[in-house]
């Protein structure tokens, strides 16, 4: 493996001698447009990436399409709903303010891509513009754009991604519960977990957190 390890541009560059389609680079700006704020609008989904002292993380994000605001051309806004008090990606555009982020339409193939920087605002008018069942994220991410462009299709083509025939069984694939149970039972220091009782609760437990 380690002769053909590719550790230089050169080398890399040899793997793929064709030219850039020209389209790949006109898509890119460095704010968002109107096309682009049309595609963030009618996203539900979007997973961000961040970076921190602790490495790199990726988290997904969703909820009703447009729940991502675009205050301006170069300016998003993200209320941050309830989840598991981890906080990874916070903390981490806390210690780097780099983010990426990777839009998604159901049944739309091509996917959106926007980087820039973000910030932490908890400031109580902002989170109130993001109340939903009666609650208020408990702080907003404010993004400054720095670029954004489409992403062709292909590999939500290879995937079959929004294909309701391609989905899976739940009962092909690990539950939760199942994953917890089995990494618990790795550690004698850990009381045995009880799996089932996880799975049986979780449907509930999601509806009544979601915000």
């Amino acid at each position: 493996m380690t002769a053909h390890a590719i550790t230089s541009l050169d080398q890399l560059a040899a793997l793929y001698p064709n030219p850039v389609v020209p389209a790949s680079i006109h898509k890119e700006i460095n704010h968002v447009d109107a096309n682009y704020a049309a595609l963030i609008a009618a996203s539900p989904f979007f997973v961000l990436a961040t970076n921190g002292p602790d490495g790199l993380d990726c988290s997904p994000r969703g909820d009703q399409p447009g729940f991502v605001t675009v205050r301006d051309a170069k300016t998003l806004l993200i209320p941050d709903r309830r989840g598991n008090n981890r906080l990874d990606s916070l903390k981490n555009i806390l210690f780097d303010p780099r983010i990426g982020m990777l839009f998604m339409i159901p049944g739309y193939g091509e996917t959106l891509r926007v980087n820039g920087v973000a910030s932490l605002s908890g400031d109580p008018g902002l989170c109130g513009r993001f109340a939903m069942a009666g609650k208020l994220p408990a702080c907003v991410i404010v993004v400054t754009v720095e670029s954004a462009y489409f992403q062709c299709s292909r590999a939500v083509v290879r995937a079959e991604l929004w294909n309701a025939e391609r989905h899976v069984d739940r009962s092909s694939v690990p539950s939760a519960g199942t994953i917890l149970r089995d990494i618990t039972a790795r550690d004698a220091a850990v009381e045995t977990f009880d799996g089932a009782a996880y799975d049986r609760a979780l449907p509930e437990r999601v509806r009544a957190t979601l915000y």
